[in-house]
């Protein structure tokens, strides 16, 4: 996945600590983590998710053209009405992952940092005949998340995609400061990614590998529409679909709170019975301290390991909890 540096202004507020890793150029928290996360869960504040690339798509054609492309059903996509949908290879494995909104004229859709140009790129080898077109937005506009139950107000014309989630606003990046001071708290996004993590959301390029399937991250349903027409990777989707054996299960992991430093990113999984040099059946995704549920993780395992079986993440003890039935 290549970088692409863009670094909020809303770094520059009191106490705010910078994120690493693909969440570079936004703020991790603003100096009080549980905090955060509370007002979140309460509806408060807003989230700064200005890192994220911004792309659209207008022109008569943009629903019946994306709708070959995507593995949603788009065609018919109301204006106002959030989906979510992914583009895969031509084997099925995931390569990108888009949420996207239509506003009557243009589809306007956010994407993980690093992806957009790879994306801009496809989408733009794949126009052909159809009267689309294609635009990088993420240097004229900023993604702002509302958790759900937040009373603030939009500004008048943001595009404003909704889910069960909260709102994620399409916002004039020229006016996010401004929204900042009328919106606050602040909230980091370690604050955002526990949240996710407890909601068992999937993410690209975090619980995705190179061979990643739809299937094995609990996405058919939510990003893959089963019943529309032919999209690329789309036998393997209808095969492992009936065939119903995905090889790996998404999995929410309880971490033993004792230790002090969370496993990160592709720490290797056993099963604790098997002890620290037993064979690695799956690796930690993501990992997370939550408020309320102390140290969580999403991880992928193989299909076949047993729901209540201890694991091993690296040296710390994991519970499991079913996300996507083996």
């Amino acid at each position: 996945m290549q970088r692409q540096s863009t670094i909020s202004p809303l770094l520059a507020l009191p106490g705010a600590v910078p994120a690493e890793g693909p969440d570079e150029g936004v703020a991790a928290h603003y100096g009080d983590l549980f905090r955060e996360q509370r007002a979140l869960a309460d509806g408060s504040g807003f989230v700064d998710l200005s890192h994220r690339g911004v792309i659209t798509v207008t022109g008569d054609d943009r629903l019946s053209w994306l709708h070959l492309l995507l593995t949603q059903h788009v065609s018919d996509l109301r204006p106002g009405l959030a989906t979510e949908a992914l583009i895969l290879s031509a084997n099925g494995h995931i390569e990108h992952a888009l949420y996207l909104v239509d506003d009557g004229t243009t589809v306007w859709a956010h994407v993980e940092p690093g992806t957009r140009d790879d994306l801009v790129a496809y989408l733009e080898s794949m126009k052909f005949f159809y009267r689309v077109e294609v635009a990088d937005r993420t240097a004229d506009f900023a993604v702002v998340h509302l958790p759900a139950g937040s009373i603030a107000e939009v500004p008048d014309g943001t595009v404003v995609r909704e889910t069960s989630h909260g709102r994620d606003l399409f916002l004039p990046r020229a006016e996010l400061e401004a929204f900042a001071a009328a919106h606050g708290p602040a909230i980091g996004i370690l604050a955002y990614e526990a949240l996710r993590v407890e909601a068992h959301r999937p993410r690209l390029g975090l619980e995705t590998d190179h061979r990643t399937i739809p299937h094995e991250l609990g996405w058919i349903g939510t990003a893959v529409h089963l019943q529309k027409g032919c999209y690329r990777g789309q036998e393997t989707v209808a095969r492992v679909h009936n065939l119903g054996k995905p090889p790996r299960r998404l999995v929410f992991l309880h971490l033993d709170g004792s230790e002090v430093l969370l496993p990160a990113h592709g720490t290797p999984l056993r099963v604790a019975a098997d002890g620290a040099e037993g064979r690695q059946i799956g690796f930690i995704t993501t990992s997370a301290r939550h408020h309320e549920l102390g140290p969580i993780a999403l991880a992928l395992v193989k299909r076949n390991v047993a729901v209540d079986a201890e694991l091993l993440a690296g040296n710390t003890a994991a519970a499991q909890e079913v996300v996507v039935e083996p």
